[in-house]
């Protein structure tokens, strides 16, 4: 035999060695996370964009964890025991998340697992611990890649987003043919949660308003000057931003009012609904008349989340317009997360997943939760919201109960 074929078979023998390791490391990680002693806590691992171009909504996923383990931890824990938050920085990176999640099963031995932030995150962690057996439910990874992926571990308990416009849409193409708006932009970033979310947008609206701009941009664009600018120089009296988050939306909207151009409507997927820090970044005259979709508000009634939102404000200050969903979607995985533990009696992840594959409807501050075969949260409403003032108010369905009128057109920009 020569060298090379020895060499082959040796490779073989440890990829054997190896991949037999790799299941004895498997199984011993989920079988770590289905008991724990009395007296000793349960480790919850997370990983999360504490910096990075997600580092604003990471750290308010963190904020929304954190309250909900103190929430948990005051009422005696999960089924006694205290609850630890086992929190790593992926710096916004796929790469670190995936390492992320192996040493908090591997290496730290945590019980179970939430998600971090983004569609782009969430579907490599979701299949890393997958492998290990463990559940991942979270909040923040409700694009189409994560349902088509097939994985049976995945919960996301937030409305998917693919028809988060929807709602405003309908409104939009159905105003009285005096006041509807003629001409329409769209300008989004290729990531997996924004381009389904636009692009959907544009097969409700169709050639009802006509198209004037259509642009997908990269990802990692940071100077946003030139497609804001063509986007002013359209015209466009709807604007329709793929944005995830607030440093996106403010570039576009600080290159509109340096062009003395104010859209009758203008809604972005994300960063209007980050409350305070979106409100801070762009400065409220601006805010004024901004749109965006979204499952939850600071002004939500659901006794859950007025609960949620004083505890918050207690902690945190501000006020309950400020915010941040990012907040109530972490909050809402760790509640489905203790419903479910309560329910299968342990922590035992296999038993989750089956529990949460099974039709029940279990109960969050976004509204209800029910999973289907894939993972979705089909259970909750999209609505559109505003911010009016210093209001964050809702305003689409149009005849909901908790709808406000649209402010049309948008304000000007102000000073």
């Amino acid at each position: 035999m020569n060298r090379k074929g020895k060499l082959f078979r040796t490779l073989g023998v440890t990829s054997v060695a190896a991949a037999s390791m790799m299941m004895m490391a498997t199984s011993s990680g989920a079988a770590s996370s289905s008991s724990i002693a009395k007296g000793q806590p349960v480790k919850i691992g997370i990983s999360l964009s504490l910096s990075g171009d997600f580092s604003a909504d990471g750290q308010a996923f963190a904020q929304g964890y954190k309250l909900w383990a103190a929430d948990v931890n005051a009422a005696g824990g999960l089924l006694g025991h205290k609850v630890v938050l086992d929190i790593k920085s992926d710096a916004s990176s796929p790469t670190q998340v995936v390492t992320n999640y192996k040493t908090l099963i591997s290496v730290d031995h945590v019980n179970l697992t939430f998600g971090p932030f983004s569609t782009l995150l969430t579907l490599p962690s979701a299949q890393t611990v997958n492998r290990y057996g463990y559940a991942m439910i979270e909040g923040a990874g409700g694009g189409p890649s994560i349902f088509q992926a097939g994985l049976k571990n995945v919960f996301d308990v937030t409305l998917p987003v693919a028809y988060d416009l929807a709602p405003f849409t309908k409104w939009v193409t159905s105003l009285p043919a005096g006041t509807r708006p003629k001409t329409i932009a769209y300008a989004t970033s290729n990531d997996p949660f924004t381009q389904p979310v636009v692009q959907t947008a544009q097969k409700l609206i169709g050639s009802k308003i006509k198209t004037v701009y259509n642009k997908v941009f990269p990802a990692e664009l940071t100077d946003f000057t030139a497609i804001a600018d063509a986007v002013a120089a359209s015209k466009a009296q709807v604007v329709v931003l793929g944005s995830v988050d607030v440093p996106t939306v403010a570039a576009f909207m600080q290159a509109f009012q340096q062009a003395h151009y104010t859209p009758k409507a203008f809604i972005a997927t994300a960063g209007p609904d980050q409350g305070a820090t979106f409100v801070k970044a762009v400065g409220a005259a601006n805010a004024n008349g901004m749109m965006v979709p979204n499952s939850w508000f600071g002004g939500s009634k659901n006794p859950s989340s007025v609960k949620m939102v004083a505890s918050y404000i207690k902690k945190y200050g501000g006020t309950a317009a400020g915010v941040n969903a990012d907040v109530a979607e972490a909050y809402s995985v760790g509640q489905v997360m203790a419903q479910a533990v309560t329910a299968t009696k342990g922590f035992d992840n296999k038993k989750i997943i089956a529990y949460l594959h099974s039709g029940v409807t279990l109960n969050s501050v976004q509204g209800a939760v029910k999973f289907d075969a894939l993972g979705q949260n089909l259970a909750q409403t999209a609505y559109t919201f505003q911010w009016q003032g210093a209001k964050f108010v809702q305003v689409n369905p149009v005849g909901d109960p908790g709808s406000v009128k649209v402010l049309y057109p948008k304000p000007a920009w102000g000073k």
